[in-house]
């Protein structure tokens, strides 16, 4: 449905998980991609159909030299960039009362400071494409998040950044962001705070998709936002959660009448 020759696109944290699902997306629909990580995917990211597999940059987003080095390099071989993807994220579960310092900066750095970082890296070659920015946030940013409060926050904050540089940035630059909800991938870890394969039966039993969703559904959404069908849509929050999560007592009511 959308196509993208001749367009480029970087997704960063993209060698997995949503991001991976990110980047077929967009190889599928024609654009040149890129992919950073701190590691390179196990296996090169190729499209659906048609062959085409995406260029890997090794980087660490919360390094401004090596996000320096990024963006040069993919302007050093494409010359230019339109879409940029700020999907490099996530948190463990760690305890508001007893975490180190240490940790809840590391993670206000990777989920906040390092999409502002690559941004601002990225902001002359956007602006010269009239590209646009897709912000990858979560629904700890805009429901209570015990026991990942501080991925919670800066999720919240990525979202404020979204509206306020869509507003500094217009009309160059589109800059968007997509709430994404209780999303299943194939990592173990993932599923394991799930609570394993039971778990997440009982988790999508309750959900009004009666899923969780995957990689493609956000990687969708992405396509949609960097496409010409979005052209007056900036400073948007696009929930894709499937219709959200139902309040926690419906939980505990059904299984009380269960009993």
């Amino acid at each position: 449905m959308f196509r993208f020759e001749g367009k480029v696109v970087l997704v960063t944290g993209g060698s997995r998980g949503i991001g991976r699902g990110i980047v077929r997306a967009f190889l599928t629909s024609g654009a040149r991609v890129y992919a950073c990580g701190r590691n390179a995917p196990s296996t090169p990211i190729a499209a659906q159909r048609g062959g085409a597999v995406a260029e890997f940059i090794p980087a660490d987003v919360r390094d401004a030299e090596q996000v320096q080095g990024l963006i040069d390099a993919l302007l050093e071989r494409e010359g230019r960039l339109d879409v940029l993807v700020n999907n490099a994220g996530g948190g463990p579960a760690a305890d508001a009362a007893t975490v180190s310092p240490r940790f809840t900066e590391a993670i206000v750095r990777l989920n906040l400071l390092a999409p502002l970082l690559v941004s601002q890296k990225a902001h002359g070659a956007l602006k010269a494409s009239r590209g646009c920015i897709i912000n990858i946030a979560s629904v700890s940013g805009i429901r209570s998040s015990p026991g990942t409060v501080a991925y919670g926050a800066a999720k919240a904050g990525l979202l404020s950044a979204t509206t306020s540089l869509a507003q500094e940035w217009g009309p160059e630059i589109r800059v968007n962001a997509i709430v994404a909800g209780l999303i299943k991938t194939s990592a173990e870890t993932a599923r394991e705070h799930y609570g394993g394969e039971k778990g997440l039966a009982s988790i999508e039993r309750r959900l009004p998709a009666r899923r969780m969703g995957i990689p493609e559904d956000i990687a969708s959404a992405c396509l949609y936002l960097a496409s010409d069908m979005a052209a007056y849509v900036s400073g948007a929050s696009l929930e894709v959660f499937g219709g959200g999560e139902p309040p926690s007592f419906l939980g505990f009511a059904e299984d009380a009448l269960s009993r």
